[in-house]
């Protein structure tokens, strides 16, 4: 994603080959809400497919966004640099998995939190720490439970888990939620992600349940579960999670427009009258070689 100032000098270079002179200011740019996308996740290419939400977002719909990701690649789990730019954002959108950053780093997360500004996060997310015990940083390790109302982590007295690789899931609209701005132009569909467990005690008292999963091909005795919600954490800050994010996900119309409208319903601005239509996205699951 581009900077205010690159973005503006390329906008002043196109109005002048156009002969316009409706040129917008850095301060009418500075104004477009800024989300901040962090990312590095081992398995769900997340990556590669926010990136693509990233583009659409300031294509379409005025907003200006900043992609972050681990180094050196995907698989690495204790260097995310450029987290400063939490210090500016109006939303910050994770999808993270058992990550060990270095407390600088924590720190700039932790400041977002305390500032009750709003967050957003995809399915490993419920588990984006992984510190051993002992380590001063464990309580991150149930990052999920004190940002987004789920699971403190994979497994535990929770027993977070799911229903195995060669299940999937078919996803519906909670009828009570059903006219929840953030479910506009929603509809049934299969999600190639394996439904996670929450239940019985996540997502938190508080949580206004969206989405509803039910597992096909289950490894194990499956109960249906929450697969997105909303909830405030303790410092104020709203908060939408999902526990689906396959790369395969993506590519369903119903679930962009998820994601679209939770992005603007975090960020306080209406929910798109005018969906711009399906996002071309196409990532592989695994990162293949």
């Amino acid at each position: 994603m581009i900077t205010n100032r690159r973005f503006f000098l390329q906008t002043l270079a196109a109005a002048a080959v156009m002969g316009s002179t409706s040129v917008p200011s850095i301060a009418q740019i500075a104004k477009k809400p800024l989300v901040v996308f962090v990312t590095g996740d081992h398995e769900y290419s997340g990556e590669l497919t926010l990136p693509l939400i990233a583009a659409e977002l300031e294509k379409n719909y005025g907003v200006r966004t900043k992609v972050l990701k681990t180094v050196p690649d995907y698989n690495g789990e204790k260097d995310l640099p450029g987290l400063e730019a939490l210090r500016d954002a109006d939303l910050a959108v994770f999808f993270l998995r058992w990550r060990q950053l270095p407390q600088d780093q924590l720190d700039y997360i932790d400041a977002y939190l305390k500032s009750g500004k709003p967050v957003m996060g995809f399915r490993t997310t419920t588990h984006a720490f992984n510190y051993p015990p002992g380590d001063p940083r464990v309580r991150w390790n149930s990052f999920g439970e004190f940002a987004f109302g789920a699971p403190p982590g994979w497994g535990g007295k929770a027993q977070h888990t799911h229903y195995g690789h060669q299940s999937s899931t078919d996803v519906t609209v909670i009828s009570e939620a059903a006219k929840n701005p953030i479910l506009t132009g929603v509809t049934p569909f299969h999600a190639a992600s394996w439904l996670y467990r929450v239940l019985p005690d996540y997502p938190a008292k508080g949580a206004v349940p969206l989405l509803m999963g039910k597992s096909v091909n289950p490894d194990k005795a499956a109960i249906d579960n929450p697969v997105a919600w909303t909830w405030q954490n303790e410092w104020g800050g709203k908060t939408f999670l999902t526990t689906l994010g396959h790369p395969e996900d993506f590519r369903q119309e119903s679930f962009q427009r998820l994601v679209i409208n939770a992005i603007h319903a975090e960020l306080g601005t209406p929910v798109p009258k005018k969906w711009k239509g399906k996002i071309d996205i196409n990532v592989p699951y695994g990162h293949p070689k």
